[in-house]
């Protein structure tokens, strides 16, 4: 791969990155918390300064901007979210009535808090 093409793919990639980011109106801070990387180093991945992205950082991304590696590639143009789905499984005997009714009365305080 020539340098022009090198450039023109990473081009593309920094710009998914933060078309992604601004959607989601997600800050350098938020996203580089979720990453495990400075934000330095994040706005360096997403202006181009370092060229050279490491494949666990890549994934690490996406996956904190609720996407696919592939999008964020360029080797798909659909944006498709990754699931962010939280479910619980109980098999009756670990919690009591009591108990049951206290996690659904946080699950339900939690959504409302979105208000």
């Amino acid at each position: 791969m020539s340098e022009k093409e090198i450039s023109e793919k990473m081009q593309d990639i920094m710009s998914r990155m933060k078309k992604r980011r601004e959607e989601l109106d997600m800050s350098y801070q938020t996203l580089s918390d979720k990453v495990g990387i400075s934000k330095s180093t994040l706005q360096r991945y997403e202006t181009g300064y370092i060229k050279n992205m490491p494949v666990d950082k890549l994934e690490d991304i996406a996956d904190a901007l609720q996407i696919s590696p592939a999008y964020l590639m360029g080797w798909n143009d659909e944006v498709i979210e990754q699931p962010t789905t939280l479910a619980a499984h109980f098999d009756g005997d670990e919690y009591t009535e009591d108990e049951l009714d206290e996690i659904r009365q946080f699950a339900e305080f939690v959504k409302n808090r979105r208000k």
